[in-house]
């Protein structure tokens, strides 16, 4: 039955940290660039599009169809780094907790 109880244990600790994982991507911004910083895009840890950034010069219907590449790139590059800042958060999140081998978060 110790098993049992430490195992509950550190769940409700996973659980606890889980919950401020949660809470700190919602407040963390990261902000991704294409066409040398010419388009910049700025996703929330949950992914979500806070702001978009275009360089003037794009603004003509001429370059309209690099100002939509960029844009893509510009998100592609941003979701990369949400993606990098999910992973550190998780392991930190169940940092020293022991889980059965085959067993990946989340459940």
């Amino acid at each position: 039955m110790k098993n049992l109880g430490n195992m509950l244990k550190q769940a409700q600790q996973m659980q606890t940290r889980m919950q401020e994982m949660q809470a700190k991507l919602e407040a963390t911004e990261v902000e991704g660039s294409s066409g040398g910083g010419m388009v910049k895009v700025r996703l929330t840890g949950k992914g979500d599009l806070r702001r978009v950034t275009i360089d003037p010069s794009l603004m003509n219907a001429d370059e309209r169809e690099v100002l939509e590449d960029l844009l893509v790139a510009a998100h592609a590059d941003a979701k990369q780094k949400v993606e990098v800042t999910m992973a550190e958060e998780m392991q930190k999140a169940t940092a020293g907790i022991n889980l059965p081998p085959g067993m990946k978060l989340p459940f």
